[in-house]
């Protein structure tokens, strides 16, 4: 085990989250379930992209906020499209590239392009490209460039 590991409390619903996330992430799997004497999950452990996390289902007590998101650096507006659209449905979109998911786990879907562009030393153009970027919900590289550019 890593010496820090991400650890996700759900109310009942740990094995359907870690489903639905290795099905998202290509290179992900899940890697174990520990059930109670019912036969439902207690504990997962699943893998995506590499990273490991461990999740459990905790009760209704534990909820998730934005002061922890997860991070997701996309090459492509296909990847931020489509993980989009996955990890948003049934749950919400948020301003700047951010969702919540069906479970309450806030994401950051972010195409490696707005970091480059709004790190210009150029301050106007990467200013221009913060105010595009705030505009938005789902990321639009098309519209961060032509910010960038001046369009």
């Amino acid at each position: 085990m890593k010496k820090i590991t991400p650890f996700l409390m759900f109310n009942n619903q740990a094995e359907e989250a870690a489903k639905l996330y290795t099905s998202v992430f290509k290179n992900s799997k899940m890697v174990s379930v520990t059930r109670g004497p019912d036969g439902a999950a207690m504990s997962v452990t699943f893998e995506l992209e590499g990273e490991t996390f461990l999740s459990f289902n905790g009760g209704p007590h534990f909820k998730f906020s934005e002061g922890i998101s997860l991070f997701v650096d996309c090459e492509t507006q296909a990847e931020v499209d489509a993980l989009w659209e996955q990890l948003a449905a049934g749950g919400k979109h948020k301003q700047c590239g951010w969702l919540e998911d069906r479970f309450g786990v806030s994401w950051q879907i972010i195409p490696r392009t707005l970091m480059q562009l709004m790190g210009d030393k150029d301050p106007a153009k990467a200013g221009r490209v913060v105010q595009a970027m705030l505009g938005m919900r789902k990321i639009d590289i098309a519209a961060l460039e032509r910010a960038y550019a001046g369009n």
